[in-house]
């Protein structure tokens, strides 16, 4: 007889991001070290969090989620964090051309930005981050604590690392 009871649930990192944020994308070298240190034993959350001064941020979160759809989330991310200042100048046409550079469907693209089906995950990741205090990014939350990214990424990976540590060693991973 084998054992078929379930592995345990990955703790989650909720990673509330705006896609044309500069602190967003000095957070990337954070991101990019806590998936190598645990791999599938993390699970990384893109939770969306567009921030008004930033004139493409929701479209890039509509497009953020096209990608997820079209099963590319994280490197189109990281792409459009590494090219801040062309989201900046080009935007939504921007947004299209990487998807086409990263071989997605680029008229999917275009056709989710103009017909808005992303807009009620924006705007419910959006809602959430303010219903517990997210006020800028990058914000993470992981056992149930909130760190804040925005005033300074000094110290969040260790932080994050102690945590999920913590949460694995709980679960007996």
């Amino acid at each position: 007889m084998s054992d078929s009871s379930p592995a345990p649930a990955a703790p989650v990192l909720d990673v509330w991001c705006e896609l044309q944020c500069p602190d967003c994308r000095t957070a990337l070298d954070d991101l990019r070290a806590l998936r190598d240190r645990y791999g599938d034993r993390l699970e990384l959350r893109l939770r969306h969090f567009p921030l008004e001064k930033h004139k493409h941020a929701f479209a890039a979160a509509q497009a953020a989620e096209e990608a997820a759809e079209q099963g590319r989330q994280w490197p189109y991310v990281e792409t459009v964090l590494g090219r801040v200042e062309e989201l900046d100048r080009g935007g939504e046409a921007f947004l299209v051309e990487v998807a086409r550079e990263l071989g997605l469907n680029a008229e999917e693209f275009d056709t989710a930005l103009i017909d808005g089906r992303h807009i009620l995950i924006v705007d419910a990741d959006q809602a959430e981050g303010k219903a517990i205090g997210v006020t800028g990014t990058p914000t993470y939350v992981v056992g149930g604590e909130r760190l804040d990214g925005g005033k300074s990424q000094e110290g969040l990976r260790e932080r994050i690392t102690q945590i999920v540590d913590r949460l694995l060693s709980e679960q007996g991973a």
